[in-house]
Order: structure tokens, then C-alpha cells, then sequence
């Protein structure tokens, strides 16, 4: 295992610090589209495939989007304590397993996960891993908000009206991310979720174990 905040080696190869980037956002603010298009960006950030007890959408796969389980699996997986967090939200359970961030870990060439969760998971994750990175995508405004959750085909108006009342206690939550990204148009929020990752790949911290390893390389 190596560690989560310096670079480090592969048959001596340097690859990118390690890396754990908590996506959040509202529904409707267009956290999935920017997800796919960092991983498309930086294909070395594995994206945490969360367990939910939420039936699949149309477009939505086993073990791609979300490990699908029921409540009493779920249940189960919380009795053993093995998420590292795990939340309720709009009716469905969704948690984040302690396995699949080891499996990242120990994947060659993985230079770090990708979360997307809600706002409760993302507390979670920095009370135990406080040099995770959180991002909080918002809307550019709320009647976009609710044209863009009302254009899904998929969801009833009483899971339109729930999902929009949430929405309203999502954003309250603001505070406790180090970034706000306002998705009015989907390339420009992206550039500026890549510039995240490129900076927090250069902060001090995460880069100290490549200087000292050059200042020990430099030696006569």
C-alpha cells in the first residue's frame, strides 16, 4: 500500500499524487455529465462505484454506475461497518465500501478515486481522510434547476417537488466544501473541475516525497 499524499513510483515511473476528490451537488445541477468528463480527462482517477438501495435507471448498469443491492444486503453491510460512509437520502440508502477504496489503492498506475456523493458522505469521508478534496456543484440558479430535474423523463412531479425541496437543504451546506463550482455551461465548469485537480496534484504537501527524493538523487 502506499501513501494517499505523495507521489510515488512504479518500476520507476513517477505517477500523480494520490488523490480523493468528493464530487457533491443537488440533483439536476449536472454532477453525473462532469463526473464522466474528469474521468474521460484524467483516466487515473477511478471513479467509487457507491452500493445503493435505489432501483436502476434505464441507462444505469450494475457495477459501472452503482453496486445495486436491497435494503436488508445494506443493512447488513452497515452492521459490519463496511463503508467508510453511508447516508440516506431521498428514500435510498447509498454508501461508499471500504473495499473499493482499496481496491484503488492497490491498482497500478491509480493515482486516485473519485466520490460522488451527497453532502452527509462527504463529511464522512473528511472526518477520516481530512486531505480529500470536496467540490460542490451548483446550479446557476433555481427555476434552471427546476427546468433541468423537470426535463427528466424519468421522475414523477412528486420526485420533482422532493428532489427540488432537498436541493434547497443541499445548498445550505455549502460551507463545508474548499470549492464551488456553478455549472451554467458544462465546458466552462469542467475547466474549471480540471484546474482543481491540477492544483491540488501541485500542493506542497502532496509533491514533498518527489523534492526530498530529488534532493537525496542529487547527493555526491
Amino acid at each position: 500500500m502506499f501513501s494517499q499524499d505523495t507521489t510515488w513510483y512504479a518500476d520507476g515511473v513517477m505517477v500523480d499524487p494520490f488523490l480523493l476528490l468528493i464530487l457533491s451537488s443537488p440533483s439536476g445541477a449536472g454532477k453525473t455529465t462532469l463526473t464522466r468528463k474528469l474521468q474521460e480527462r484524467f483516466p487515473a482517477l477511478r471513479f467509487s462505484v457507491s452500493h445503493t438501495t435505489r432501483k436502476p435507471r434505464s441507462n444505469e448498469n450494475h457495477a459501472r454506475d452503482y453496486h445495486f443491492i436491497d435494503r436488508k444486503d445494506f443493512d447488513e453491510l452497515v452492521e459490519r461497518e463496511a463503508f467508510v460512509e453511508w447516508a440516506e437520502v431521498h428514500g435510498n440508502c447509498y454508501g461508499t465500501s471500504h473495499a473499493e477504496i482499496e481496491r484503488a489503492r492497490s491498482e497500478p498506475g491509480c493515482a486516485g478515486m473519485i466520490f460522488d456523493i451527497d453532502y452527509q458522505g462527504a463529511r464522512q469521508i473528511r472526518a477520516k481522510q481530512p486531505d480529500a478534496v470536496a467540490v460542490f456543484i451548483l446550479p446557476p440558479s433555481m427555476i434552471e434547476l427546476e427546468r433541468r430535474l423537470r426535463g427528466r423523463a424519468s421522475e414523477t412531479e412528486d420526485v420533482v417537488k422532493r428532489r427540488f425541496e432537498a436541493a434547497k437543504v443541499e445548498i445550505e451546506h455549502y460551507g463545508f466544501f474548499d470549492y464551488l463550482v456553478v455549472n451554467d455551461d458544462v465546458d466552462t465548469a469542467f475547466n474549471h473541475l480540471e484546474g482543481i485537480v491540477l492544483a491540488e496534484r501541485s500542493r506542497r504537501f502532496r509533491r514533498a516525497d518527489l523534492a526530498e527524493r530529488l534532493l537525496r538523487a542529487g547527493k555526491l
